[in-house]
């Protein structure tokens, strides 16, 4: 199965497009050091505006010389997210500024701890692949705020992390974290438990210090995911294919700069653009346009044969409503179909207004039912079951027959959060909402969940390492 929106014609002059954006545009490099890599490349740099145009030579360069597949382990290393092999990975967001108070329903400022807990339900959660942090520790500051978030989260979860990288400085006491988990820098380059997240500001300009971390992540090749936020008619022209070109330029531009400080390192197509809403002048997470921008993007990312990551499976809603269901529901699913790597940052609630919980575990829910999808349907003898159809006869039942006994389990989702009762049970247990449900669910994982602990040896290593962050740049 596969959901395209773009021909091969298509495909070609979004890309040609993209090409003439990068020569005679530009993007905008604040880093001295990359910039003078891009002249040495061939690059025409102007260092008085920061302005960089990329030839089309130096770009295909990098996306021939860019890995293309990657994988990143928990500490458990048999939990993996796998990229550009075709699988499908889930995560919930690496940090909102803001949280859900799980007594008031109320926003409040994040903090480190919530990190913790956020890692734990993730643990919890079966098929999330990549735990969140989803949380920006408000009373910490980025330099050391970041790091300590990694060491919570590795106290709550043997999966795969997902944080902010947010300078240089704290990722260099990030890394150091990771090889302490590894064991040595050679297990650490070979395990990697994150990536650093390279996000392009539009229209066409790169953040001084997302670049500048690459440089510390490269002593270990991290990969990178590259994604800017193009939103249509904002910080992008106001048509979808604008958008898109204009997003796919500044991805280029991103491959362009992964392989000029670190030749090789793997690449993630972060193709996650969105519609602008001139009504409310804020960003659209999910409306029929986020779908068809998220297929189409995915389409450019494998035409680069990167593995792709999108923005879908979120929601406008501020509550796990019908709303949410519908939002997420609908642009996982397309996203999924179109063979993307990774969906989106789950957990959000409305477009990056805050870390919910209740959420996470309502797009979990959603998890379940594309991943039974696109389990497709097996057609062997079997499968077709023409043995017992005969057996059975015409007016007769499946009910008792051992075939059906066999394989209804795997035939059929079962799921843990939707409701398929009759009338009267479901007014009996109470007449609960959906977001009730994943309330008591969440209370339930929480409570009962137990992650395995951090070895005493490694928990005294990573403390050490805060220690000298600390001393370097302080909590706040």
């Amino acid at each position: 199965m596969e959901l395209t929106v773009l021909t091969d014609a298509q495909i070609k002059r979004l890309h040609d497009a993209s090409l003439q954006v990068l020569k005679e545009v530009g993007v905008q490099v604040p880093h001295p050091d990359a910039r003078s890599r891009f002249r040495d490349a061939g690059a025409s740099v102007d260092d008085d505006s920061g302005r960089v145009r990329i030839p089309e030579a130096l770009v295909e360069q990098s996306l021939g010389q860019a890995g293309k597949s990657f994988s990143i382990y928990g500490r458990d290393r048999a939990k993996k997210a796998v990229f550009g092999e075709g699988k499908r990975n889930y995560n919930s967001i690496s940090g909102e500024a803001l949280w859900i108070d799980d007594e008031t329903g109320e926003r409040r400022y994040a903090s480190a701890a919530d990190a913790g807990t956020a890692a734990r339900l993730a643990d919890a959660l079966p098929d999330l692949t990549i735990a969140g942090a989803m949380s920006d520790p408000h009373e910490l500051s980025p330099e050391y705020g970041a790091a300590a978030c990694m060491a919570e989260m590795l106290k709550n979860t043997t999966k795969p992390l997902g944080l902010w990288f947010h300078n240089r400085t704290v990722s260099r006491y990030m890394v150091e974290i990771m090889v302490a988990v590894a064991g040595s820098e050679e297990q650490a380059r070979e395990y990697p438990i994150a990536y650093p997240f390279l996000e392009p500001i539009s229209p066409l300009r790169f953040p001084f210090d997302g670049v500048d971390a690459l440089y510390e992540t490269a002593r270990l090749n991290l990969p990178v995911p590259i994604g800017p936020m193009a939103q249509t008619g904002m910080s992008a022209p106001g048509t979808l294919a604008g958008t898109l070109a204009q997003e796919n330029a500044e991805i280029l531009a991103g491959v362009c700069i992964t392989q000029l400080i670190s030749p090789g390192v793997p690449v993630c197509y972060g193709g996650i653009p969105h519609a602008f809403d001139m009504r409310t002048t804020q960003m659209i997470f999910a409306g029929p346009e986020q779908a068809l921008m998220a297929i189409a993007m995915t389409q450019m990312g494998k035409h680069y044969g990167l593995p792709v990551y999108i923005n879908v499976g979120l929601t406008d809603s501020k509550v796990p409503d019908a709303q949410a269901g519908m939002e997420a529901g609908i642009t996982l699913m397309c996203g999924a179909l179109a063979g993307a790597d990774i969906f989106g940052h789950l957990g959000i609630c409305g477009m990056d207004q805050a870390s919910s919980l209740d959420m996470l575990v309502m797009q979990h829910e959603l998890i379940g039912y594309v991943e039974r999808v696109m389990r497709g349907i097996d057609f062997d003898e079997e499968g077709l079951g023409l043995d017992v159809i005969a057996e059975v006869g015409p007016g007769g039942t499946f009910m008792d027959q051992e075939h059906t006994a066999l394989h209804f389990r795997k035939e059929l989702w079962f799921p843990r959060l939707l409701d398929r009762q009759f009338y009267d049970a479901w007014l009996q247990g109470g007449a609960k909402t959906m977001a009730q449900r994943c309330r008591e669910e969440k209370e339930r994982l929480l409570k009962e969940h137990q992650p395995e602990p951090l070895p005493d040896d490694l928990r005294k290593e990573i403390e050490g390492i805060l220690a000298a962050a600390r001393k370097e740049v302080g909590e706040r």
